[in-house]
């Protein structure tokens, strides 16, 4: 059975940082490109960031870009979001989940995690 669980959300400053944790297990995430989608409050659930299998290319949408860097240490089975220079728009519940697809659309990933809170104060 795969199971994701993201932890190292929570409470923070705009300007302060957070490194989310996404841990697998279940399933070998060097074979899979893992992803992170967000969630604000009163809106659908979006895309963030992606990594492929290799670890050798990464994506992450422009609102983030030069602030959250998406990471993995297949060692760990587990994939990383650091986010720095937090903004109150950031909040949000944030997602992790893998996939084969090196992809930016919700179907092109088969498991999820049940999401973990950040919320910016500004």
């Amino acid at each position: 059975q795969v199971r994701l669980v993201e932890s190292g959300g929570g409470l923070v400053q705009a300007g302060g940082s957070l490194r989310l944790s996404c841990a697998a297990s279940g399933r070998t995430i060097s074979d899979y490109a893992m992803g992170w989608f967000r969630q604000p409050p009163g809106y659908e659930r979006e895309f963030v960031a992606v990594i492929n299998w290799s670890g050798h290319s990464t994506y992450v949408i422009d609102p983030v870009k030069g602030r959250f860097t998406i990471s993995r240490d297949d060692a760990k089975n587990t994939a990383y979001l650091q986010m720095n220079n937090l903004k109150p728009d950031d909040t949000a519940v944030y997602y992790c989940a893998s996939g084969r697809i090196f992809g930016r659309a919700e179907r092109e990933y088969d498991y999820w995690g049940e999401g973990t809170q950040v919320t910016v104060s500004s």
